[in-house]
């Protein structure tokens, strides 16, 4: 049976904290900041963690970190 990878793109974009919670980035920080107001770029800045519906799927991309 091959080894188990972990997916790449995954790995550069989640970290998992030392509780074992998943932090990502905040979307909408790219670009069309014009139309932001300042408070909601610089709240955006951010990390967030990542919601127990989606938890399961990316545990399974970090399978090996």
């Amino acid at each position: 049976m091959p080894k188990m990878r972990s997916h790449k793109a995954s790995k550069k974009r989640f970290t998992i904290t030392g509780s074992g919670a998943i932090k990502r980035g905040q979307a909408g920080t790219r670009h069309l900041a014009p139309g932001k107001t300042q408070k909601q770029t610089r709240q955006l800045r951010k990390p967030s963690l990542v919601t127990t519906a989606d938890r399961k799927r990316i545990k399974q991309h970090l399978a090996n970190l």
